[in-house]
């Protein structure tokens, strides 16, 4: 049987069909005429036999299983790793296929639920986890009720091998844009579009009070949604231009790193959810009738990933779809070219119930 790159989203994967060069008909998603690669490639085989060897069946475990961790393999691989574009019964079809032997010597591995094997092993965690035995919730309870500066909860090594994984690279030239509400009588300058000075700068989710950091957005659009101004609103928008290649951590992309890349799978593995939920907080906006302490966690993130040299974050925009966001540590790698006025016009909104 044949697959081909269209099954996949990791990029590791599409490079092994890819180097097969060959085209034809995938008998997964239908695609026709593409790059295909039969099942028994060896080294299509070796990664996905590594990538299942972190789980185990239910059955192998002794003790109190935490129920809510456990899934079929098809279910986990199509939710929780950024590898597959197939439904989860292909996903599964695909797994029997390539790994015949495998199905045959322990058939429970891809038919009943499985769990990571070291989730109730204190020693797999504190070797893997960033968090070792302690839950994203232990470690924002942590900084913001009971140990701000120097919290032994998060395991800096670990973060720092996986960030490493998932850095992105600006150019020279690349054109981003910041933008600011205007009240009466204001006329902001270029030099007045950066952020507030140090010791004037308010809290934000990746820096703390006094500390600045320039937030930038890919586009007008993004930045003029980022400043949630009202209707007749009006707003300055800077465009700031990079002058020297930088190197940021792409937060959108820190819970879709390959498992292919890695020597230790399990160091992605164990740390899914905690990755998930650092991607999601950094792009979280801070409502209004929350406490700024809701930012300490992505701030701790920030600052760690500043100290090791890094110029900034990369993030998700939630007040727009698909827009994207920087937060630059260094205002000075960025010169404001030119400042247009916006009046606010119109403002769309969508909802939905809750309970």
């Amino acid at each position: 049987m044949k697959c081909c790159v269209n099954c996949f989203k990791d990029s590791e994967i599409i490079g092994i069909v890819s180097g097969v060069k060959t085209e034809g008909d995938c008998d997964f998603c239908g695609s026709t005429n593409v790059a295909i690669c039969n099942l028994d490639y060896p080294e299509l085989k070796n990664n996905f036999e590594r990538l299942l060897d972190v789980y185990a069946p239910v059955s192998e475990f002794k003790g109190e299983i935490p129920r809510h961790k456990t899934d079929m393999i098809k279910n986990i691989l199509s939710r929780d790793w950024s590898i597959f574009n197939l439904e989860p019964e292909k996903i599964d079809r695909f797994l029997m296929e390539l790994l015949q032997e495998q199905y045959q010597a322990n058939p429970e591995l891809f038919d009943g639920p499985v769990l990571l094997k070291g989730t109730n092993q204190e020693d797999y965690l504190k070797q893997f986890s960033i968090l070792g035995v302690h839950t994203w919730e232990d470690f924002t309870t942590e900084i913001k009720t009971k140990n701000r500066f120097h919290t032994e909860i998060i395991n800096k090594d670990l973060l720092r091998r996986i960030v490493n994984f998932c850095n992105d690279t600006y150019q020279e030239g690349q054109v981003f844009y910041r933008a600011r509400i205007m009240t009466a009588g204001e006329n902001f300058t270029k030099e007045e579009m950066g952020p507030p000075p140090p010791g004037k700068a308010s809290a934000g989710r990746a820096n703390p009070e006094g500390i600045s950091c320039l937030y930038l957005s890919d586009s007008r659009d993004t930045t003029l949604h980022e400043t949630r101004s009202g209707m007749h609103d009006a707003v300055t928008v800077g465009t700031f231009i990079l002058r020297n290649d930088i190197e940021v951590v792409d937060l959108t992309a820190i819970d879709k790193i390959s498992p292919f890349l890695m020597q230790d799978i399990d160091l992605i593995a164990a740390n899914i959810d905690h990755l998930r939920k650092i991607g999601n907080e950094i792009s979280k906006p801070l409502r209004r009738h929350e406490s700024t302490l809701n930012y300490l966690p992505t701030q701790f993130i920030s600052d760690y990933i500043k100290s090791i040299g890094l110029a900034g974050i990369k993030y998700e925009s939630t007040m727009r779809n698909n827009g994207i966001n920087l937060a630059i540590f260094d205002e000075n790698l960025f010169e404001c070219t030119e400042v247009e006025n916006y009046n606010i016009s119109a403002i769309s909104y969508s909802f939905k119930t809750f309970k």
